[in-house]
């Protein structure tokens, strides 16, 4: 029995068809993990760092550079949180579900930013000044509920203080 060793050794086409040049970062990415389909990850982490979000078009770029079907890509790029489908928003807003956190009212929070500015989360303000997400701990249960603003965690919040930090950030609409 013989197994197939022959990885590709080159990049999947000379150029993509769109001519954007950040194909050839993520060419030179999967080159450098010689196309293993065990760097699966590692490859979707440096496509998104490049695109800003795993659209489909570049799912499909990976998933014929490394010879895998297009539904096992696009399986992990859905099992993991850390992957985007979707361009996120120029700030992020992350509330704790956490057990502390979502007993303290973290809930309460989600259904606020619903009700007052139409966001829910994994979602993205259609001018694309903000986008809502949800994390299951951030470790801050001290002082639940928490949320996260564009990487500052502040604790203790309210509707109110939820609706006051994010309001810089909607422009002229008023909350």
């Amino acid at each position: 029995m013989t197994v197939a060793t022959d990885r590709q050794t080159t990049p999947p086409s000379a150029a993509h068809p769109s001519g954007d040049k950040r194909f050839k970062v993520l060419d030179a990415t999967m080159k450098r993990n010689q196309f293993n389909q065990d760097a699966l990850i590692e490859i979707l982490h440096k496509a998104q760092e490049i695109f800003g979000y795993l659209e489909e078009d570049v799912l499909l770029y990976v998933a014929r550079g490394l010879k895998l079907p297009l539904s096992r890509v696009f399986g992990v790029a859905t099992f993991y949180h850390l992957f985007s489908l979707k361009p996120s928003g120029k700030h992020t807003c992350v509330v704790c579900l956490g057990t502390a956190c979502y007993v303290k009212g973290a809930g309460d929070l989600l259904k606020t930013l619903d009700r007052e500015i139409h966001l829910q989360p994994g979602e993205t303000t259609e001018d694309g000044q903000m986008s809502l997400v949800t994390a299951r701990c951030i470790g801050a249960c001290g002082i639940a509920p928490a949320v996260v603003y564009d990487g500052k965690v502040l604790g203790k919040q309210t509707d109110d203080g939820v609706l006051t930090a994010i309001q810089p950030w909607l422009g002229n609409t008023e909350v």
